[in-house]
């Protein structure tokens, strides 16, 4: 069980640690980095239970609907609201770049838990292809999340609305074609490799902006 859970555990440390030492300013209390990443991992359970719901009643027939359209939108969503309502006017939510923190944060605590009941449902066999799939997508959807969370955070009133909104759409988007590929048999892991590179991509320049973006902030403040 050890080894599970230490299987399972890893590529969202090894993710999380990756993004926070990206950060060349004032690194985040690591208590507050702790409770958000508590967050994700406990919102799991009300996602998980909404969609056992959903399919026991059978209120999405149609794999699409449930699958891609509700799944994506009700994790993205959660995520969304946790991020709302506990980070975004804390305190120590300092500069643009937290938000791709507490973003990644958020998420990699969901995907942990996800993995964890996924791996011990079908065994360690499948670790590596979870570390590179589905862990590391949602990392990076947290990434986007939280890059627009932070730019609305630090935006003049009107830029605000419009930011949070693309906090939620962005990764919702992204998350979406995500489980759309999984539905195309026989070339799923085909479309999704060079999807994932994209991903990649698309994440670590939001790493970029915001970083660029929070030393600007740092050099305003100075001046």
């Amino acid at each position: 069980m050890f080894i599970l859970l230490t299987v399972a555990i890893a590529p969202a440390l090894a993710l999380f640690s990756y993004f926070y030492l990206r950060k060349q300013i004032a690194k985040d209390p690591s208590r507050t980095l702790l409770q958000t990443f508590f967050y994700g991992a406990i919102m799991t359970f009300p996602i998980l239970f909404i969609q056992h719901v959903f399919d026991e009643e059978n209120i999405f027939s149609h794999l699409f609907i449930r699958n891609v359209v509700f799944t994506s939108g009700l994790e993205e969503f959660f995520k969304w609201l946790v991020l709302l309502l506990t980070i975004y006017k804390h305190i120590e939510f300092e500069d643009a770049y937290d938000g791709i923190l507490y973003g990644a944060s958020v998420s990699l605590g969901f995907a942990t838990v996800e993995n964890v009941l996924y791996l011990f449902t079908y065994g360690t066999e499948v670790a590596f292809i979870r570390a590179l799939l589905p862990v590391s997508s949602h990392a990076l959807f947290g990434v986007v999340m939280g890059y627009y969370l932070g730019r609305a955070k630090f935006a003049v009133q009107e830029d605000k609305r419009k930011m949070l909104f693309f906090a939620l759409f962005a990764p919702y988007g992204l998350h979406f074609i995500y489980n759309s590929i999984f539905l195309v048999q026989h070339f799923a892991l085909y479309l999704a490799l060079p999807f994932m590179l994209f991903l990649w991509w698309f994440g670590l320049t939001r790493v970029k902006y915001a970083h660029t973006f929070a030393m600007q902030q740092y050099r305003r403040r100075a001046s």
